[in-house]
């Protein structure tokens, strides 16, 4: 069994090595977002930072038949803002390792980089939402946790 459990929460989720499958590894491709630094300018000498004035993005989540829209800052992952909201999304860990927060992508994009979903479930559309950062305006479902296993692991 596997124990993962975060600084200041107080979840903590178990799974078994049968459940995990032998797929992990090759399902932690690392696949990995650049991240760009601020531009920097030269005006008489000094050196001044610019920076992109904070984008938000409009995300339509649709939890237990209800759509719900949110305004998600770039940078921050869409089950914060949902919590921040009083939307009440399944999660546990929220470090994209325990697979209780999955959503469905209808459209949009997002980073979710430390997700430790297979490259061929997040090509389906499959994401975690605690990870899931918005890089556009987006619609997502939210899905049960035994069918993004069933994706990940084929169970």
């Amino acid at each position: 069994h596997v124990r993962l459990s975060s600084p200041g929460e107080h979840g903590m989720a178990t799974f078994s090595g049968a459940r995990l499958g032998a797929r992990l590894g090759a399902c932690t491709s690392g696949r990995q977002t650049p991240v760009a630094a601020p531009s920097t300018h030269r005006t008489a000498g000094a050196v001044r930072q610019v920076h992109a004035s904070a984008a938000t993005f409009k995300v339509e989540v649709t939890h237990e038949g209800k759509t719900h829209t949110l305004q998600v800052k770039k940078g921050e992952s869409i089950l914060d803002e949902a919590l921040k909201q009083g939307l009440n999304l399944p999660h546990d860990c929220r470090l994209g390792v325990c697979m209780t927060c999955p959503a469905k992508m209808l459209s949009g994009k997002v980073d979710q980089s430390g997700a430790m979903l297979c490259e061929d479930v997040s090509d389906k559309g499959y994401a975690l939402l605690c990870v899931a950062q918005p890089l556009t305006d987006c619609q997502i479902v939210t899905v049960s946790e035994d069918e993004l296993l069933d994706q990940q692991f084929g169970m």
